[in-house]
């Protein structure tokens, strides 16, 4: 037999703030290789869009609405998820919210616990639900699991006027490696993906800006923003059976931006 490493077939993967932009553009690789895919979103005409894309690939896909800032929410929801797709293989905490909030001597508090309780506390409850279920399967002898926290660059560059957005992100870089560490022995692998600029409806405000291409797009050395489809081959790599021992890392997506 032939080597097949990124072949999902008979995985399934979940990604919270799947039904549109990052989300969605991981949750379509890893359809297109072969995985079912479970679908968490807030906005039910963005979920029922995501499902008939990803149905359309010929595997197994279902949403549910779900407020990971919810911590009762995402319990019931994972075991949902559970009953309903048989298992899960990986988890893409990646739903996730920006607020403009001034000068950091100005930032409204609400705006900052705001985007903390999406942006950390719901990669937290969404994370921790999976690994209960990931080191139970393990106990039972079925190791194994990859769960993956979408930070970002403000994560490791200064962020102006974000510092609410960039403790999120930071924060979720040492959360997978914590994970990464204590999970290790059930099979499970945690690693980051630091997006750069990317075009989302988060990053619509910018896009088209005379000014912010002038000053940011120009400086990235791929020349262009970078698309949801870029993170399709990273998410599939991290579902598969290729990343088996790839735990604890950062991957930075940004057409080389951070280094140049």
């Amino acid at each position: 037999m032939s080597y097949q490493p990124f072949d999902l077939t008979g995985k399934v993967a979940l990604v919270t703030g799947g039904n549109r932009g990052i989300g969605l553009g991981m949750a379509a690789a890893m359809a297109q290789a072969g995985a079912d895919i479970a679908i968490w979103g807030t906005n039910e005409a963005n979920n029922e869009k995501a499902v008939a894309e990803l149905s359309g690939h010929g595997v197994k896909a279902q949403a549910w609405n779900v407020n990971v800032a919810d911590e009762a929410a995402v319990s019931a929801a994972f075991e949902d998820t559970v009953k309903e797709m048989g298992r899960v293989d990986s988890v893409f905490a990646n739903a996730g919210i920006g607020k403009l909030a001034g000068t950091f001597a100005d930032m409204d508090t609400q705006a900052y616990r705001d985007v903390l309780a999406v942006n950390l506390d719901g990669v937290f409850f969404t994370l921790r639900a999976a690994a209960k279920h990931m080191v139970a399967r393990a106990e039972n002898g079925d190791p194994g699991g990859s769960l993956v926290g979408i930070a970002s660059l403000a994560a490791i560059e200064g962020a102006a006027r974000n510092q609410h957005y960039a403790a999120t992100k930071g924060a979720v870089v040492s959360m997978m490696k914590s994970i990464a560490v204590e999970h290790a022995r059930y099979g499970v692998r945690a690693n980051a993906i630091l997006p750069g600029w990317i075009a989302t409806d988060m990053t619509a405000g910018a896009q088209g800006s005379d000014v912010f291409e002038t000053k940011v797009i120009t400086r990235v050395p791929a020349r262009r923003w970078g698309e949801p489809e870029d993170f399709g081959g990273i998410a599939v790599y991290l579902t598969s059976n290729a990343s088996t021992y790839h735990s604890g890392d950062l991957f930075v997506i940004d057409g080389a931006y951070s280094i140049f």
